[in-house]
């Protein structure tokens, strides 16, 4: 899982129209102009509800990621009360592996770790879609004293952060679901990372954006890309 993730960083970085999330990173550029040079201002309510919907999703995660916490501190609590860990695991002889208390608490800690690390991920999108909320609805024409290039990079990077913290918030709780299975040996705890990164790989790889559209030059498509994939990613 860190091999693939960390294949995944470096891929961002080179060739970000192959990605998922290189290619929402452009697309959210081309909204942010669009949002804040529409002169009249029409957008504004429509970039409002589109962001809210962002907080509510990280909200969302947030608050199952503090509460899962919640329930993996009580169970470690609890296993710990009792004097051993073998009440946590009720099918202890189908457990391959160390089951002693010392394995368990390890196992029970690195789970509480990854919905931690899932609840202040969120947390910190949340913090930056709020910024973005107000940052969006600024005209253009306000900025007089700097260009307003500028202040079209500066939300936009706010709103990729927003969206970067979330998507770490997520492989977070990715991460919660092979954590989750070692619980039960090292066997299920493989199979399934091999599996989450077979179902990553499809999700996270976006061929078809460097593809050249009907009555668009080879030239003109590949420079667009790359000039906004290297301001943005």
């Amino acid at each position: 899982m860190v091999g693939y993730h960390a294949w995944l960083l470096l891929r961002i970085r080179r060739r970000p129209t192959t990605t998922v999330i290189g290619v929402n990173s452009i697309n959210r550029r081309i909204w942010v102009r669009h949002i804040m040079e529409e002169p009249s201002g029409k957008h504004a309510v429509l970039a409002v509800q589109t962001i809210r919907n962002n907080i509510m999703a990280s909200t969302l995660l947030a608050s199952t990621a503090i509460t899962l916490s919640s329930l993996i501190a009580v169970l470690m609590s609890g296993g710990s009360r009792g004097g051993g860990g073998g009440g946590l695991l009720p099918g202890a002889p189908l457990v391959v592996g160390a089951t002693g208390d010392a394995a368990l608490s390890a196992k029970f800690f690195a789970i509480l770790v990854c919905f931690l690390v899932a609840f202040l991920l969120n947390l910190q999108s949340i913090r930056y879609y709020s910024h973005t909320s107000t940052l969006v609805n600024v005209p253009l024409r306000a900025h007089r004293l700097r260009r307003p290039g500028l202040a079209v990079d500066y939300v936009t990077g706010t709103l990729n952060r927003g969206s970067y913290f979330w998507s770490l918030g997520v492989r977070a709780f990715y991460f919660s679901c092979p954590v989750f299975l070692w619980l039960f040996g090292p066997i299920p705890m493989f199979a399934a990372c091999t599996a989450m990164v077979s179902a990553l790989y499809f999700l996270d790889v976006c061929e078809d954006w460097e593809e050249e559209p009907h009555g668009v030059s080879g030239d003109e498509t590949s420079g667009q890309g790359k000039d906004v994939g290297e301001q943005q990613v």
